[in-house]
């Protein structure tokens, strides 16, 4: 999928519970409005508008869920060369799935990101008769990945899983992204506002502009005006949703300003991918953000020495 990002002129609401699906894999879909209306204690939905039961665990971090398994088949990977990504989902009785429901314009979206998280890609597979789902990936870089199937079998509730993929070659862990308030990609700049607080939903705000002018004409994409990947950094726990409106509903306008209400469940730092579409063309945006106090190293007491003075590391 191509990168950036590209917003519009109105203020979007999402809310985004990134704390607890009911059992790991969840996917949040599209949740309502703001605190004030009593939604910022909703939880991640097994479909759009169903509630569910609070959980510890996030989105994507199991391979099987509720009797449905991911199953990679394509196993070997060259670093930046196209490859036939092969997979198929198995359901109660064992047997591939072939029937799922529509969300957000396709049966299944796959998000496909780096262990060190430098490498984000949002792309949709094709499904052949017998349930083998297939994309062309390109990914840059040797290492581990993780794949993430987000769908909603016919009849089923939505289900997020995940697994672990590789791509042969001499690995480079990059260290995380440094947390920012901006993100620039080709000519647009996306700042953001607001701060992650575990437990609690908290309010964030997207602002775009294009050489210094607002943008105000975002497209629709996918159904939407905007997509959120969320993944926290230490497991790569997984949230995707969507905004609360949606194009030509008569509410719903187009930026520079995109709000968001998010929960996460914890403490550390989290990685946010934002796809926008405009002048035809899709790109995301990236961020890093911080939720809740970090850890203070404490510093270690000087060392008194046999003559009772500390030891400051300074001769006398």
């Amino acid at each position: 999928m191509n990168t950036a990002a590209k917003l519009g002129s109105y203020v979007l609401g999402l809310a985004v519970v990134f704390g607890g699906a009911l059992g790991a894999g969840k996917v949040v879909g599209p949740v309502g409005t703001p605190p004030a209306e009593d939604h910022a204690a909703m939880t991640a939905t097994a479909g759009p508008g169903e509630q569910q039961a609070k959980n510890d665990t996030p989105g994507g971090l199991q391979v099987s869920e509720n009797g449905y398994t991911l199953n990679p088949l394509t196993v070997t990977i060259k670093p930046d060369e196209p490859t036939d990504f092969r997979f198929s989902v198995t359901g109660p009785d064992g047997e591939s799935v072939t029937d799922y429901q529509v969300e957000h314009d396709k049966k299944l979206h796959l998000i496909v990101a780096s262990r060190d998280l430098k490498t984000f890609q949002h792309v949709h597979p094709e499904m052949a008769p017998d349930g083998v789902w297939s994309v062309k990936l390109t990914l840059p870089t040797a290492g581990p990945y993780r794949v993430f199937a987000d769908f909603a079998p016919t009849g089923g509730s939505g289900l997020t899983l995940g697994a672990d993929l590789s791509v042969a070659g001499d690995y480079q862990p990059e260290a995380l992204p440094e947390q920012s308030r901006t993100a620039t990609v080709d000519g647009y700049e996306v700042t953001l506002d607001g701060d992650l607080t575990p437990g609690q939903s908290s309010r964030l705000t997207l602002k775009v502009s294009r050489h210094g002018e607002p943008v105000t004409d975002l497209q629709p994409y996918l159904g939407a005006y905007g997509h959120l990947v969320a993944l926290r950094a230490r497991d790569l726990a997984y949230l995707h949703v969507h905004p609360d409106g949606e194009p030509g509903d008569g509410k719903t306008e187009a930026g520079p300003e995109i709000v968001f209400y998010a929960e996460v469940p914890s403490t550390g730092d989290y990685r946010l991918f934002l796809d926008f579409q405009h002048d035809g063309e899709v790109r995301t945006a990236d961020f890093t953000l911080g939720a809740g106090d970090r850890p203070q190293v404490p510093t270690p007491e000087p060392t008194p020495t046999s003559s009772g003075h500390a030891d400051d590391g300074h001769g006398h």
